[in-house]
This record gives structure tokens, sequence and C-alpha cells, in this order.
């Protein structure tokens, strides 16, 4: 590539860069405004590039939605949060997907409901996703939905 040539990415690429990108602000303790807006709309134009890859799947769409519910309840924005926790349970559900993907599904709705002081519900989801993190068969995945999950406050 010369000097004044601009690079090109694909879909792909750049869904997976802002994907990436998105996990180092959710990383942070403490995010400023503007880094808590720019992960909101990174996750958005992560999730669609992935939905312009040819041969996308649903599984790439159940990770984009559960990311986009994750960043919300992190910005406390609970309504959006719970609109794509939905989201990434329909389709994971409708598509059969693994286990490990239903199950944080249902983490992220139990943890919409949390910030939405539905403390009922969110006891119900949390449980129901312990049901699919027990057939879970990689152990590793299956202590990381377990500890997402108590780190939720269904009170």
């Amino acid at each position: 590539m010369t000097i004044n040539e601009t690079p090109t990415y694909s879909h792909k690429q750049l869904a997976i860069n802002s994907f990436n990108a998105t996990w180092d602000l959710m990383d942070l303790n403490e995010r400023t405004k503007e880094e808590e807006e720019e992960m909101i709309h990174l996750t958005h134009v992560s999730f669609w590039h992935w939905t312009q890859v040819e041969g996308h799947t649903p599984r790439n769409l159940s990770i984009g939605y559960w990311q986009l519910s994750r960043v919300y309840a992190i910005a406390e924005l609970g309504e959006r949060s719970h609109y794509y926790a939905g989201r990434c349970l329909s389709v994971s559900i409708d598509n059969q997907i693994e286990p490990f993907y239903i199950g944080y599904a249902y983490e992220a709705l139990s943890r919409a409901n949390a910030l939405l002081d539905r403390h009922d519900l969110s006891k119900e989801q949390a449980q129901q996703a312990l049901e699919y993190a027990q057939k879970v068969k990689d152990e590793s995945s299956k202590e990381m939905l377990i500890k997402d999950l108590q780190m939720i406050d269904c009170q």
C-alpha cells in the first residue's frame, strides 16, 4: 500500500474491531459520559457490521444483542437494555443455539429487570440462566456465566 492509499476494511473486520473497542470501554471501572456514549455507539456499529457479513449466524446476532443489552445496562438505561435482552433471547431460542448463549440471554434479561426494579422477574430469569448454565459443557464458560449472574442485584 502506498502512502496515499486509504486502507479498506471488510464488514467483519469493522464488526470485530468495534466489538473489541466496546469491551475496552466496558472493562473500565469508571467512564466519562463521553466514553459511555462512545461505548453505546461502538456497539451499534459492531452489530450493524455483523448484519452485513455474508453468512453471519444467529449466534453472531445473539452475541451482538447481548452486548447491546449490557452496554445499556452499564449506562443504566434499563428500557433499552431490556429491549435488546429480549431480542437476544428471541434469536437464541428461535434458532436453538447453544445453552451458553441462551443462558446469557436470560442473564441479560435478569440484569435489565433488576435495573428496572422488577426484582421478582429478575430472580426468575436469573434462575432460568442458571439452569442453562448447568447445560454448558465447557467449565470455564459455565463459570463465567455463573459469575456474571452472581453480579446481578436481584434483591
